[in-house]
């Protein structure tokens, strides 16, 4: 639809203006400027139609989700989640005072009669679903879905990070949230994906922080890395949703409306 839009304005400022200086040179050379004159009403005409539906259409459609953009997930400071869960070690280790707890982040495949996301989750590991599938992993308890924050990265070739974000799709999810193996976890997936012309990743990495604000960790994380047989990696690098949120490069969008 876009690409006609441009099609017409292109189409309608040449008819407008180019009438206008044909029936200049008509009158100048003595000629009967009649059919420059049905040239300019033409492109008067789709330039009201342009201002009467397009731009209305462009201006409804400016806030959509575009193929490569981000999907953090959020719930409020306030949300009681179970306190055994990762999303509640993951709450209390990156969530901010007033803000809202970003737990997950995945990016978006928009296509023309669909919306896919790609992102890592230990339900599926690294896969690529149909939106609702993504709807439905983390609708809550009461039915309701957290908060969708939808974040656009500039400068990047969104649709290569998306191709390249299905290419890591089978691996597993990385439990120990290690930088150097195969698996992968939420923001780890999209750090990979998202690529500057130079070929480094947009997102740095920087040391990871698994502590709740008063100092102490939380139990989940000594329990998962006792279980894993490791220590908890206080300090490694690595990138995480909130940290991933605040980047420069990334600018917010109007979130859709999820239908619920």
């Amino acid at each position: 639809m876009k690409v006609f839009i441009i099609i017409w304005l292109i189409v309608q400022t040449v008819l407008f203006f180019g009438g206008y200086i044909w029936s200049y040179f008509a009158k100048k050379q003595g000629k009967n400027p009649k059919k420059a004159y049905v040239t300019i009403a033409v492109g008067s005409f789709m330039m009201a139609a342009y201002f009467l539906f397009f731009m209305p259409y462009l201006r409804k459609t400016s806030g959509q989700l575009r193929n490569g953009d981000l999907v953090f997930v959020g719930l409020p400071m306030d949300y009681q989640v179970d306190s055994t869960s990762m999303d509640s070690a993951i709450s209390s280790a990156t969530g901010k005072d007033g803000a809202l707890n970003l737990i997950h982040v995945a990016i978006a495949e928009v296509k023309v009669d669909s919306i896919w996301i790609i992102d890592a989750t230990i339900a599926h590991g690294v896969d690529r679903h149909p939106l609702d599938t993504f709807l439905a992993d983390f609708t809550l308890k009461d039915g309701s879905y957290p908060a969708f924050l939808i974040k656009r990265v500039k400068g990047v070739d969104a649709d290569a990070a998306v191709e390249r974000a299905k290419s890591f799709c089978g691996r597993a999810y990385d439990v120990r949230f290690l930088p150097d193996n195969e698996d992968l976890y939420c923001s780890e997936l999209v750090q990979l994906s998202f690529l500057d012309k130079a070929g480094r990743p947009v997102f740095e990495s920087e040391p990871m922080n698994w502590k709740a604000p008063d100092g102490t960790m939380p139990p989940y994380w000594e329990w998962l890395f006792g279980q894993l047989g490791m220590e908890v990696p206080q300090g490694l690098p690595g990138t995480n949703p909130q940290r991933m949120s605040e980047d420069q490069r990334l600018v917010p969008v109007k979130a859709p409306d999820f239908g619920r």
